[in-house]
């Protein structure tokens, strides 16, 4: 089984075929819709949900079986009409054009394979079994979805801007100094609606180098000195580690 490299793609503005009408073939529509594909559906026949995307103008559908050919000027294939000598055809093509090909059901005739997918806006976690087990990449989807960790995705808005305003400025921050400040009271500031008040607490931790509890070195953060970290939930424990790790050394 193949060591997939997981990766986010841009697919904006970009050809993705699909080959198949089905209801796999349909969800791969609505998947790839949100990532603002422009989609070209080949199938003879359709579900009713593509063929009100194509009524509506979403995508395109050429009402035929594959061809080869099909795939010429796509960066990004699919795979889905259930034929397997078809979907090796397709396969095939796919690896002489350098197209990347999903194969649905078919790991070993993928470039890529799917993962299941975890969202809370603006975050996105993807799970994948490697192709070993779709059944289990669902149920650590499900599991994952009401996850109590997933909260912190709530705070994506705020740091971004603090990036932003930092970036622009030209200062050097150690990455552990961004790990001190997202904490549980700036996450709460945030769920309570005050976003502005969280961008400067965040800010003033990020760029005040007199801000008490954590290091006066804004670029370089020394060791176990950070007692905002430490005074996180789970923070003390993981240094501890951290320690202990040092001493086996």
């Amino acid at each position: 089984m193949p060591d997939y490299y997981p990766v986010y793609l841009n697919l904006a503005g970009k050809n993705c075929v699909i080959i198949g009408g089905g209801t796999i073939a349909q969800g791969k529509v609505s998947g790839l819709l949100q990532a603002g594909c422009r989609i070209t559906v080949i199938s003879p026949d359709a579900t009713p949900g593509i063929r009100q995307a194509h009524q509506r103008g979403d995508i395109s559908w050429v009402q035929r079986p594959y061809q080869p050919g099909d795939l010429e000027g796509a960066f990004i294939g699919v795979a889905a009409t259930n034929v397997w000598h078809v979907n090796r055809e397709i396969y095939e093509e796919a690896e002489r054009l350098g197209v990347l090909l999903n194969v649905v059901d078919d790991p070993d005739l993928c470039s890529f394979i799917a993962p299941s997918i975890v969202k809370r806006e603006p975050v996105t976690l993807a799970i994948s079994t490697g192709g070993a087990s779709p059944a289990l990449a669902r149920k650590l989807r499900e599991t994952l979805a009401n996850a109590e960790a997933l909260e912190w995705a709530d705070l994506a808005d705020v740091l971004a801007q603090a990036r932003r305003i930092v970036k622009e400025r030209r200062i050097a921050i150690d990455p552990e100094r961004w790990q001190c400040c997202i904490s549980r009271d700036l996450l709460n500031l945030v769920q309570d609606g005050r976003n502005e008040e969280a961008l400067d607490t965040l800010l003033t931790q990020l760029l005040d180098p007199e801000t008490p509890g954590m290091c006066s070195d804004l670029a370089r953060c020394r060791k176990r000195t950070c007692q905002a970290r430490t005074a996180q939930p789970g923070g003390a424990e993981q240094e501890a580690r951290s320690r202990e790790k040092e001493a086996v050394r």
